[in-house]
């Protein structure tokens, strides 16, 4: 596999005020990157932009929404008359809800799918041309393990992430002829403000006790972007549900509802 060069090349991140968005750009900086970060709160890029300054990167931090499309394109537009275009885009940003479909509001359905799913629509549809221009280019998508094995409890969450599964599975033979890599990435459960203690308490212990830490997760996306692999899931482990669902799809359904209904 041909490795992807990420030294002093400029990469959008969105959703880069926390969690695995900004262990994300921590890891690109160590390695030379020059960051344009995105998020809805801006206390914390400043914050993480003055840190990744004093690792020799550079950093500049754009306030945007990724599910207004107007908002996304001034933060495209403003990262590439900053740094002089972009080589990379990562679609970070994202919205959860541990609940059962019924108990969604259509609402909450809109602003799951407005986030998660045309939030990184609308990142890609603006920052591709730019990147497609740059030769050697890079897309890395944020899935989940939820994206691959439908959740029972996060039915929602569940549909918008295999879209983006999905979606960066044909985008990396689409763009591989642009020269631009994709990588789609599947975490499980990891030790972020994701959801709320409320939510936290609907998870099966036995989920809760595999969770990730955001660091390393960081580092391994890039280390996987660099080796120039097309999808990570983290923890290796949980792979082994792909391979049984297809396999033995029943075992797999009622081995789910058993571990899921303990949450409580």
């Amino acid at each position: 596999m041909p490795r992807v060069v990420i030294a002093d090349r400029p990469v959008l991140i969105t959703g880069a005020s926390g969690g695995i968005g900004a262990e994300i750009a921590r890891a690109l900086a160590r390695r030379g990157a020059h960051l344009a970060l995105a998020a809805h709160r801006s206390g914390p890029l400043e914050t993480l932009a003055d840190e990744l300054r004093e690792l020799g990167a550079e950093a500049s931090v754009h306030v945007c929404d990724v599910g207004e499309r107007d908002s996304m394109a001034q933060a495209v537009d403003e990262a590439v008359r900053l740094h002089g275009g972009l080589t990379g885009v990562i679609t970070s940003a994202g919205v959860g809800r541990q609940a059962g479909f019924h108990e969604h509001s259509l609402d909450e359905m809109e602003q799951l799918v407005r986030t998660n799913l045309m939030g990184v629509l609308h990142a890609l549809h603006f920052a591709l041309p730019h990147v497609s221009k740059a030769g050697g280019g890079f897309v890395v998508n944020l899935s989940s393990v939820a994206g691959r094995l439908g959740q029972p409890g996060e039915s929602v969450y569940s549909a918008t992430k295999f879209a983006v599964t999905g979606l960066s599975e044909a985008l990396a033979i689409e763009l591989a002829e642009h020269g631009v890599h994709v990588l789609a990435v599947h975490p499980g459960l990891v030790r972020t403000g994701f959801f709320s203690e409320e939510e936290l308490a609907r998870i099966p212990a036995s989920v809760k006790r595999g969770a990730i830490d955001p660091a390393p997760l960081g580092e391994s996306i890039v280390r996987a972007l660099e080796r120039g692999r097309h999808e990570i899931t983290v923890p290796g482990y949980a792979a082994g549900g792909y391979v049984m669902r297809t396999l033995a799809p029943g075992l797999f359904r009622r081995i789910l509802k058993r571990v899921r209904s303990g949450a409580r």
